[in-house]
């Protein structure tokens, strides 16, 4: 337990009716989960609005209330507490509840719109090679060292996130990185925490759906360098135009990153195969098993936040050159008929593209690239057509299928892929709503040496229609299929 006054340390408060000398047992901001002398946060979700529900939280035995507006009824005995924004607040309490623990921990945070993934996950696993504790919380999945919790968003809940920490505190755990999203950072899940370095990779279309323009969502992610502190570095991507702009006002130690131009770390690429990279990383060179243009520039970010960490440049190299590509990105198996199928997340337009170009400079030409993929329900709408128009302009054949069609038709989001395919690549698209059968017939296509493009899902083992989850793994179906193909 500890007492409401010093979770409340740090917030800013308007107004407070009731003693804040009380001690609290947990933190929440889901009335169904309160229980006697919990504290309820009050939050405005874009579904629900946590102030029709204090109510129902008082009666469930929460003895605080935190919430922007005070209700008209008042119930005797419980304080409340006023406050500009509670989703800010929540982040500052939950900080407070767990200790800090982002202050015991030498925290990275990685934002941006494609590698975010790919960068902490493989940071997670150099410095376990390295023999350090090391934390992680990915989109794939939350690590407490050696011991693995499932993820369930990019940027988990405030209180999740200081959950987390405070573990990884216990396990004594030295190093933590973490993927930061656009809306963890507009909901001040990421408020109160102490980063030690700030990671940005690229800025592309996304998320649109959330953010009304996509200056909003650069400003979003700047917001992230703009509160690192001076102790910290900011570490960002040269090439991208956007990169600059998220250090105009950090107080950060300023570092970057390029493949095209001038920057503190620069990399050259040597060779590129589907075996991997040769990479000349500043003055030395570095093989890696990633692959890909996109994988150059994740691993120079890698290269230089280890460095600016304090680990020793050749143990780097040669950590770097032992690094096993992330589950579901760029993941590839050949099959006995020597055909190879590749499964990626790529779901924005941008990751798709960088996705198929890196497939196209690797490949002869003499055999056919075809691709499957297809868009998320209920997200941004304006995506779609630019992903069919992609899809079908790189691939020599394409099969237009399902994501995770959630609450909206199959055949809706189809046609507004179909809508920018251009008319002289009509003849290469094909479209198949179910997507195991679309896998299946790409496998029916494919002939020996020809390369399949699985996008969109990547390391998800699930497709949600209606609400609905259930299991769908495109890694484990391809190899399926391709094992039938072999009989």
């Amino acid at each position: 337990m500890i007492a409401l006054k010093d979770i409340l340390y740090k917030a800013t408060l308007n107004a407070v009716v009731g003693s804040t000398n009380i001690d609290v047992v947990a933190i929440n901001f889901d009335s169904r989960k309160i229980e006697n002398n919990h504290a309820f946060v009050a939050i405005r979700g874009l579904v629900a609005d946590g102030h029709d529900y204090i109510e129902k939280a008082i009666g469930s035995g929460a003895t605080s209330v935190v919430c922007e507006n005070l209700p008209d009824n008042l119930v005797d005995g419980v304080t409340y507490v006023e406050v500009d924004n509670t989703s800010r607040a929540l982040a500052i309490m939950a900080s407070n509840f767990y200790g800090n623990p982002s202050e015991n921990l030498r925290l990275v945070g990685v934002t941006g719109t494609n590698g975010k993934t790919t960068v902490s996950s493989l940071l997670y696993q150099l410095f376990k090679k390295a023999g350090y504790k090391v934390g992680l919380l990915s989109t794939v999945k939350i690590m407490v060292d050696e011991v693995e919790y499932k993820a369930t968003h990019t940027t988990p809940d405030s209180l999740t996130i200081n959950r987390y920490l405070s573990e990884m505190n216990a396990e004594g755990v030295e190093f933590c990185f973490m993927e930061v999203s656009s809306h963890g950072i507009h909901q001040f899940r990421t408020e109160g925490l102490h980063f030690e370095g700030g990671i940005f990779t690229n800025l592309s279309h996304d998320h649109l759906d959330y953010h009304s323009t996509f200056a909003e969502y650069r400003d979003v992610k700047k917001k992230f360098f703009d509160e690192l502190s001076s102790r910290a570095f900011a570490l960002v991507n040269a090439d991208d135009k956007n990169g600059l702009v998220m250090l105009q006002n950090t107080k950060a130690k300023t570092y970057t990153y390029a493949l095209k131009q001038y920057a503190d770390y620069k990399t050259q690429i040597l060779e590129n195969q589907f075996g991997g990279l040769l990479l000349k990383v500043n003055d030395s060179e570095v093989w890696t098993r990633l692959i890909g243009n996109f994988n150059a520039y994740n691993v120079l970010a890698i290269y230089a936040t280890a460095e600016l960490l304090g680990l020793e440049k050749v143990e780097v190299l040669r950590l770097i050159s032992d690094l096993e590509s992330v589950s579901g990105r760029f993941q590839y198996i050949i099959s006995d008929e020597k055909i190879t199928a590749i499964v990626d997340y790529a779901h924005t337009p941008d990751a798709l593209k960088n996705v198929l170009e890196t497939i196209n400079s690797i490949r002869t030409k003499n055999e056919e690239l075809i691709t499957v993929v297809g868009c998320g329900g209920d997200r941004d709408r304006t995506k779609r057509p630019k992903m069919g128009h992609i899809a079908s302009a790189l691939s020599t054949k394409v099969i237009f299928t399902s994501d995770n069609p959630r609450s909206e038709k199959p055949e809706d989001i189809l046609n507004e892929i179909e809508a920018g395919v251009e008319p002289q690549n009509f003849k290469k698209t094909l479209t198949i709503s179910d997507r195991k059968q679309a896998i299946k017939t790409a496998c029916q296509m494919a002939q020996p040496n020809d390369i399949i493009l699985i996008a969109g899902k990547g390391h998800e083992t699930y497709q949600e229609v209606n609400g609905v989850r259930s299991d769908f793994d495109d890694l484990k179906i391809v190899k399926e299929f391709l094992k039938q193909l072999q009989k």
